[in-house]
């Protein structure tokens, strides 16, 4: 039985392409009790290759974290086998504002050990106590409360990019080192403030406001759906939009537009600009801003060193690259002292 893509990327782009047929970007997450996260990954690959779904699904025991894109005609089939599942019945689904039918081109369904890299070894707090849920209307009112702390608990390279206006942006490169400095900077008002935080698409917050609450914090709010469903019911109930800028999102689009705003430089030339790229670099890889500009003069990449590497045959590229580990290859977050313009 068939557990692994038996196309490459570039084959299955092919045939998107021919197929011609719109596809749906999706996100969803949900925290239970998964007793076998592998039995459960292998009966999601089966019945989603069936539906020619693609994306990137992580599976613990601690529940279920997925970003995929599925046919838009094979959508309600997809919708009745995740509510066939018991702890994934009515589960909320963020669908992208912006399309691209390219966004994912294998499909990955993974066990780890959680579903969300959060570097917590406490076990004493319960993950489902979280805080309260709040969309788009009522998220509105509460940052505008002068009793409100809003945080951003994303790090420093997508709160670049984009941010609701007046939050606490975290100069962070990952989810766990936030936790303790939001923590630190707030100790003194877990009693008087309303803690409201949003993520991407909430399931940062989801765990972040069980934690919060389990450390004291008295009033813990957090924006159901994340940035994605803010956006989608800003635009359906016409209320006034507080994010400035794009939402980074970890598919091949690399960004939603939430406003006109361009908060952000292009890393290398300072101009401004508010789209990432990777290194074409295949060694490094680097995330980073680059207006087109550069990448035409650079090639794509995020140095003149990587410039000369890149402009090799491709063997003698693999052959430099042989034996050296490189971790995170897609969405490797640096910040390389040869972006003159960096954050």
């Amino acid at each position: 039985m068939q557990l692994y893509n038996t196309l490459s990327a570039k084959e299955r782009a092919a045939l998107i392409e021919e197929a011609g047929q719109e596809r749906l970007t999706i996100s969803f997450y949900q925290y239970a009790h998964i007793g076998n996260p592998a039995i459960f990954r292998n009966h999601l690959f089966i019945h989603w290759n069936e539906l020619d779904v693609l994306g990137r699904i992580y599976v613990a025991h601690e529940g279920i974290n997925a970003q995929l894109s599925v046919p838009a005609e094979n959508f309600q089939q997809f919708k009745d086998f995740l509510d066939s599942i018991t702890f994934l019945k009515n589960v909320r689904l963020n669908i992208a504002i912006e399309q691209d039918n390219m966004s994912f081109l294998k499909l990955k369904v993974k066990v780890r050990h959680k579903i969300l890299a959060d570097g917590l070894n406490d076990n004493t707090f319960d993950v489902t106590n979280k805080g309260v849920h709040v969309d788009a209307e009522k998220f509105n009112e509460l940052i505008e409360d002068p009793d409100t702390v809003l945080v951003d608990m994303r790090n420093h390279y997508e709160s670049e990019i984009g941010h609701f206006k007046n939050a606490v942006t975290p100069d962070v490169d990952t989810f766990r080192d936030s936790l303790d400095i939001i923590e630190k900077d707030l100790q003194d008002h877990k009693e008087d403030k309303k803690l409201v935080m949003y993520c991407t698409g909430g399931i940062r917050c989801e765990k972040a406001s069980a934690y919060y609450k389990h450390k004291g914090f008295k009033q813990v709010f957090q924006l159901e759906g994340g940035i994605i469903e803010y956006a989608r019911q800003v635009e359906q109930k016409k209320l006034e939009n507080k994010f400035v800028g794009k939402n980074f999102v970890f598919d091949h689009r690399r960004g939603e537009r939430i406003s006109n705003d361009i908060i952000s430089q292009c890393h290398q030339c300072g101009e401004p600009c508010d789209d990432h790229v990777n290194c074409a670099n295949e060694a490094c890889h680097l995330l980073f801003i680059q207006c087109k500009k550069c990448a035409q003069k650079m090639n794509n990449c995020c140095s003149e060193h990587c410039m000369e590497i890149h402009a090799l045959p491709y063997e003698e590229q693999k052959a430099l690259r042989k034996g050296k580990v490189v971790s995170n290859k897609i969405f490797k977050k640096g910040r390389s002292e040869v972006l003159k313009f960096k954050k």
